[in-house]
């Protein structure tokens, strides 16, 4: 059964720390509903906006450049994001699964098992992302 603490939390947010550091980007991470974990990136020297959108896979260009706001998709964020915005995205997940992160789901059967859900969004819909200089 997927369970988020905040315990759990703190020993994602050690890992985090230095990833967020090492690109220059702050963000805040919350637990949701006792299941689910949302790093929450504010502000920074990324543009994810513009490095989203310059694919043309984006459906929602309009409401994304007017809130500059994005959920990030964590299975298929590799064919949406390039260069340092894959990167930090790449380490970014890997920090958020932690060391107790499993995942024994068996779709086929409807069974889901895992240790928690977890999310990353840039910037948020009542304050969008800060692109820093």
């Amino acid at each position: 059964m997927a369970y988020m603490n905040q315990e759990k939390k703190a020993k994602i947010a050690a890992l985090l720390k230095p990833v967020l550091a090492k690109y220059g980007l702050k963000g805040s991470l919350a637990v949701h509903n006792h299941s689910t974990i949302r790093l929450t990136v504010k502000s920074g020297k990324i543009d994810f906006i513009e490095n989203y959108l310059e694919d043309g896979k984006c459906t929602d260009e309009a409401f994304v450049r007017k809130y500059g706001t994005l959920d990030v998709n964590p299975y298929w964020f590799q064919d949406h994001f390039t260069g340092e915005a894959k990167a930090f995205l790449t380490e970014a997940f890997a920090a958020l699964k932690g060391a107790d992160y499993y995942d024994e789901s068996d779709i086929q059967t409807d069974y889901f098992n895992t240790a928690y859900y977890f999310g990353l969004q840039v910037g948020k819909w009542s304050k969008p992302y800060v692109l820093t200089a």
